[in-house]
């Protein structure tokens, strides 16, 4: 489950060019530096999600659910600023905005969540996914 979980990130930060980054961004936010930023934190988020420490909210970011360190703060801070620059780069490219873009992955990140991990619905309750 966590192979499939991370394949589907990667789909989503590099396949088919979905990831464009806008011209205000500063050199540290490559499209290659945020992939691989996102690459090697995805042990980190995905821990966080299987301890219940993290959840996946319903506009595709990662929310403190447990008790979480300061690192463990830091890792959800630095997630959710990738993910909002990935989301609003795919929203300039498709005419739409990235709280659409968040919201769609939100709902694809739950379709493929494996097991145990908390999930936010459109309601915003959350569950534990069976």
């Amino acid at each position: 489950m966590k192979m499939r979980h991370a394949v589907a990130l990667m789909i989503l930060v590099a396949g088919g060019g979905l990831l464009a980054v806008p011209q205000a961004a500063s050199a540290a936010d490559t499209r290659a530096e945020i992939k691989a930023r996102m690459a090697q934190r995805l042990p980190q988020v995905v821990a966080l999600k299987a301890g219940g420490v993290a959840g996946e909210n319903n506009a595709g970011q990662l929310a403190i659910l447990g008790t979480a360190t300061e690192a463990d703060k830091a890792v959800v801070a630095a997630e959710n600023s990738d993910r909002r620059t990935v989301y609003a780069a795919i929203a300039a490219r498709t005419g739409t905005t990235p709280e659409a873009v968040g919201a769609h992955r939100a709902k694809k990140i739950a379709e493929s969540a494996p097991a145990g991990v908390k999930i936010q619905a459109a309601g915003g309750s959350w569950t534990t996914k069976p």
